[in-house]
């Protein structure tokens, strides 16, 4: 019935169907509907999506898809935010842009997270594609101004420049007045992680000429007086991430901040606000009415004063911000925010919490309680309670992402000294959309249980300080079905589980295990019996071979992949692919 159907269209009727569907599951679904199916979404593909940038070759995406207009890579694991990928563990985009320059000279957007970029990179892509428009570095790192004013020299059709959260060498901050004088098309700039001082001249010329801009945040060089001018001159925009605020208040800067962002009607999101003084809180006021979002996550306001901000905050949807909010103020958004979707309270110190903020479980209960739209969370805490995690799971049964973070590892329910499975076992039970879910405090292998009972939609999970034995990672493997990626650290798990699972290995993108009870053996008979996964062993003792097979490994990063073994491996890395696996066998029994 679908070779019937799919014959029964012509082409380019199906190629305008297709250009509607959005999700890369379900493109990939469409093309395997039919030869005839294939070969027009093959073609008609416009936007391409690797997860892991050594998952495939560029080679191989090229083939498959020949006219695509837009690339998105990722590259090191996602426990490399927490400093647990080696420096010089690899993501080098440089091949990638090396096979794009020559296959897809009419490429507009390349977006890429936790990579290696050089200057070389940037220089290689503003000359190679000449409708290049969108160019976003997500936490990465490698390339420094140098580079990014190749892209402002030569990128003459550029809409989006984003640098969010990467490590930029800032050589010199007049790379901004590289943009050619004529060039206006400018929608999207973030400098917000540069760290040296921009050309507020340079940037004011490009500010005014980009009647488009939607979205400007700016770095903590951008001292508060220069904000009101750039207001006043893109008084468009709909995202604001503001500069430094000055600890002097001066009336005449405040007047002329209200002025500006009184005059800033479609402004909906906002963050910033490094060192921020109270008093010129209030400046912003006038365009709170409409916000959406605001990021307060670098700011350093007292729950006092965030309790007056949020009250004039009605539509928020996202809010970012450090625990200075405490319960009071959590409180406060529960109350003034009924829209609200996503929270994220992060520690204002890395993972230490200051001992006189009053940030407890009681603070998410009752956003919890208030906010019937929430549906994303990202919680520091120094405490948790059960009874509070089964109140959470049955306020929010909608919720997609909790991620709780209780400070000091293992910590059980401050109220009864017990582990806290039942109270995550409520959240895997009643939060029947779950996708993403991140696990601390005291557990046992028991919400391991719980997670691979109830948890079936669950795609991403994260686990430290968990477990009793094997049985744990087993109930996850054996039962969480749309499992995608699972990071663990510092668990008791080992080779027996991880061998038995290994065809579920397959489904997954990827798994990444460190500081467990893995052994070398395991990993290679692992890599031996799984030739479609790269089993990477990562060690900076040596190599792992000079050790007894029975020694734990460091890490192990094991990910499927249809490129085979990378040729980028540093001296710490070791794949265990079939070969290598044969070799160290041979050796050990020799």
């Amino acid at each position: 019935m679908q070779k019937r159907l799919a014959l029964s269209f012509p082409e380019e009727v199906l190629e305008h169907v297709f250009s509607f569907i959005q999700t890369d599951k379900d493109r990939n679904s469409v093309s395997l509907v039919c030869k005839s199916w294939y070969e027009i979404e093959r073609w008609c593909r416009r936007k391409v999506f690797v997860g892991n940038c050594y998952a495939v070759g560029p080679a191989t995406v090229i083939r498959r898809f020949p006219e695509v207009r837009s690339v998105e890579l990722k590259g090191k694991p996602h426990f490399a935010d927490f400093n647990l990928v080696p420096d010089g563990w690899g993501a080098y985009v440089h091949p990638w842009i090396d096979a794009m320059s020559t296959a897809y000279m009419w490429l507009e957007e390349i977006r890429l997270k936790r990579m290696v970029v050089t200057d070389e990179c940037l220089e290689h892509i503003a000359k190679s594609f000449k409708n290049f428009k969108v160019l976003v570095l997500s936490s990465c790192e490698g390339f420094s101004t140098d580079g990014l004013a190749a892209i402002a020299s030569n990128c003459r059709n550029l809409r989006e420049l984003d640098l969010r959260e990467s490590d930029v060498e800032d050589v010199s901050g007049h790379w901004l007045s590289h943009f050619p004088d004529s060039y206006t098309s400018l929608v999207s700039l973030n400098i917000s992680c540069l760290s040296s001082e921009v050309s507020f001249s340079a940037l004011e010329r490009l500010v005014s000429r980009c009647p488009n801009l939607m979205s400007l945040r700016l770095n903590r060089s951008v001292p508060l007086e220069r904000l009101a001018t750039l207001l006043q001159r893109a008084p468009q925009l709909i995202e604001l991430g503001t500069g430094a605020y000055t600890a002097e208040v001066r009336p005449d800067v405040f007047s002329s901040l209200s002025g500006a962002f009184a005059g800033c009607k479609g402004l909906k999101s906002l963050s910033g606000f490094w060192d921020v003084d109270p008093a010129y809180l209030p400046a912003m006021y006038s365009a709170c009415s409409r916000l959406t979002t605001l990021n307060l996550s670098y700011a350093t306001v007292q729950s006092s004063d965030l309790v007056k901000l949020l009250s004039q905050c009605p539509k928020l949807q996202r809010l970012w911000v450090l625990d200075y909010i405490e319960d009071a103020g959590l409180e406060a958004l529960a109350s003034s925010c009924k829209d609200l979707q996503e929270l994220r309270v992060f520690p204002s110190e890395p993972f230490v919490m200051e001992p006189n903020v009053s940030l407890t479980e009681q603070g998410l209960v009752c956003v919890s309680e208030g906010c019937p739209k929430l549906e994303s969370v990202l919680y520091f805490c120094h405490q948790m309670t059960n009874a509070a995690l089964i109140t959470i799971a049955r306020n929010r049964p909608n919720l997609t992402r909790f991620r709780l973070c209780i400070i000091e590892p293992k910590t059980p329910d401050y109220m009864t000294l017990q582990p806290l499975d039942v109270g995550f076992g409520a959240i895997a039970e009643h939060c029947k959309e779950l996708r993403r879910l991140s696990l601390s405090g005291l557990l046992t292998d028991k919400v391991f249980e719980y997670i691979g009972t109830y948890a079936k939609k669950l795609e991403m999970l994260s686990v430290a300080f968990a477990g009793d034995s094997d049985l744990g990672l087993h109930h996850v493997l054996s039962g969480c079905d749309s499992l995608r990626k699972l990071e663990i650290r510092d668990c008791p798990f080992g080779d027996k589980v991880l061998l038995a699972n290994a065809p579920k290995l397959e489904t997954m993108r990827s798994l990444w295990m460190s500081s467990c009870s893995v052994s070398f053996g395991a990993c290679k008979l692992l890599g031996l019996k799984m030739p479609r996964l790269n089993v990477e062993v990562i060690d900076e003792r040596g190599p792992p071979d000079s050790r007894p097979d029975s020694c734990p490994v460091e890490r192990v990063y094991i990910y499927r992949t249809v490129a085979g073994p990378r040729f980028d491996m540093p001296g710490f890395v070791w794949n265990m692919d079939e070969d290598s696996s044969m070799r160290f066998s041979r050796q050990i029994v020799t």
